[in-house]
């Protein structure tokens, strides 16, 4: 039994967040994979949302990130768009809540100021780098970002973007169905 749940696992995200100097840029992959079959390759798992100041990616089980999704924005206005504070009481909502509790899902969230990776178990992980990254692939993009940061001049979207063409060309739940958005 155990075989046929992880051969139908969807697994469908590779988000990656860069910022360098002022710019912030946020880059998904489009692929969506249902065990051993790729069901979409034009998923747009990265967004603009509260009057286009704050990107949002999102990895995990679909209608639970658009769920988490929906909660986070009512938190920016709750919140005036403070998103440190939207992105904690998101955060404590999520790990108290009954019904919020069982959603699989992660988010990264950044305006030109602040970027967080927001989970289910509590955490919100700013990075000391500037980058962030969730998904299937996240590790593989995660370490090109690092690479290019370091020994490039390349602006954070060039960053963002050739890091994850590499994802997607070693991991094979990621594809170059690139959306990218910046502020």
């Amino acid at each position: 039994m155990k075989q046929t749940q992880k051969s139908t696992q969807i697994r469908s995200t590779t988000v990656l967040l860069v910022r360098r100097d002022q710019q912030v840029a946020m880059a998904g992959d489009g692929q969506v994979t249902l065990g051993e079959t790729i069901i979409k390759s034009n998923a747009r798992k990265v967004r603009r949302i509260y009057n286009d100041k704050v990107l949002v990616g999102f990895a995990g089980a679909t209608a639970d990130a658009f769920s988490l999704l929906g909660k986070f924005e009512a938190k920016l206005e709750q919140f005036q768009g403070q998103l440190e504070r939207a992105a904690i009481e998101l955060s404590k909502d999520w790990r108290m809540d009954k019904y919020l509790r069982h959603l699989e899902a992660l988010l990264i969230v950044a305006d030109n100021k602040d970027a967080f990776l927001i989970s289910g178990k509590g955490d919100v992980i700013s990075s000391d780098e500037g980058l962030l990254s969730v998904g299937s692939g996240s590790m593989f993009a995660l370490s090109a970002a690092r690479a290019l940061y370091k020994h490039t001049q390349l602006t954070a979207r060039e960053i963002a973007e050739e890091s994850l063409k590499i994802a997607g060309e070693i991991c094979i739940y990621t594809n170059s169905a690139i959306t990218l958005e910046e502020i």
